[in-house]
């Protein structure tokens, strides 16, 4: 045989070879992680394939926190948190039982300084609201449904959407863990699929804490001064509020003591306090948040010193946003308190 025909018969061989491993490896959607993924507070049941791995530096997640109405088209109330988020797939030992996993990771969890706030099995029916006139619910589906609400990724070897992971039974809990850096939430459902699929492990970690990036810098009594000056309001975003909460944070010390300090220097001006928030949730709920934010603030002017018959407040909710709703940053621009000049 010709040296030619021979390098040329190796080539196309080399080519379809590589072209193979190249289609091999765009149909998954994300390749296997590494151990060194594992998240180091809650790590992984022994025995468990680590199939697929998504992190985000700051996100939002909504956690499952009581158990589920599966009628009428309720939703549960879920526990909104903010902060670095950690996604992680994993296939369980064909060998093990789900109770078996889920009594050691919430061992593992206490032992590390977790606290359990809530913690169900489908088979028992504890997921679910004792529903009237009706036998309890057992489908592990209608919380499967509830679980992937928002949509997980479609990661893993299957890539298949994660409620179709729950065919036979699912148990769940939710840990919290407060820190000095920030609270540290998991998240763990446990599926049992047919024996040829077998069981999974789907852990969402989020760790609360301020965004790295995209900052809204500190704003101080004369640059208030200038905005109200100039445009009758200012935004102020040192005013700070756990997720869905009123009270207000001790970070938030800094820009109260600007504001005090602006109502001294200007003994005449008159404002309106104005809670903002973004349109996650209901809208009259965020109404009654925006309310109550807005009254905290008054009530700490007040507790300062400042005259209360110089202050008025008003919660306006979502419907003043300054940025689109559609991303966490501009999410983020639209929670604020506002100071309008009276």
């Amino acid at each position: 045989m010709p040296i030619r025909a021979l390098s040329d018969r190796r080539l196309l061989m080399l080519l379809l070879a590589g072209a193979a491993l190249w289609s091999a490896g765009t149909t998954q959607t994300l390749r296997a992680a590494e151990p060194a993924k594992d998240h180091p507070l809650v790590g992984r049941y022994e025995g468990a394939v680590l199939e697929a791995y998504k992190g985000s530096s700051y996100d939002e997640a909504a956690l499952i926190q009581e158990p589920l109405q599966n009628w009428g088209g309720a939703r549960p109330q879920r526990l909104k948190v903010e902060g670095k988020v950690g996604l992680y797939y994993y296939s369980l030992p064909a060998e093990r039982s789900t109770l078996e996993v889920l009594r050691n990771y919430e061992a593992s969890l206490r032992a590390k300084g977790f606290e359990l706030l809530f913690s169900c099995a489908t088979s028992d029916a504890s997921c679910y609201q004792p529903r009237p006139n009706s036998v309890p619910t057992t489908a592990p589906y209608d919380f499967a449904l509830a679980f992937d609400e928002p949509e997980w990724p479609r990661l893993g070897k299957r890539g298949d959407y994660v409620r179709n992971y729950f065919s036979t039974n699912a148990r769940y809990l939710l840990a919290r863990r407060a820190t000095p850096q920030g609270t540290v939430y998991a998240s763990i459902a446990l599926s049992e699929h047919r024996p040829e699929v077998g069981n999974y492990a789907f852990v969402r970690v989020v760790e609360s804490k301020a965004m790295d990036s995209d900052r809204i810098v500190f704003v101080d009594a004369t640059a208030m001064a200038r905005s109200l000056a100039g445009n009758g309001r200012v935004a102020l975003y040192g005013i700070l509020f756990d997720t869905d909460k009123a009270e207000l944070q001790p970070a938030s010390r800094p820009t109260l003591d600007e504001m005090v300090k602006l109502m001294r220097s200007q003994p005449q001006l008159k404002l309106q306090v104005v809670g903002h928030t973004d349109n996650q949730g209901g809208d009259a709920h965020n109404r009654d948040l925006s309310q109550r934010r807005s009254v905290a603030v008054v009530a700490a002017l007040v507790q300062a010193g400042v005259d209360p018959r110089r202050l008025t407040h008003r919660g306006a909710g979502p419907v003043e946003p300054v940025a689109p709703n559609d991303s966490e940053a501009g999410r983020a621009k639209n929670r604020r308190v506002e100071l309008v000049k009276q």
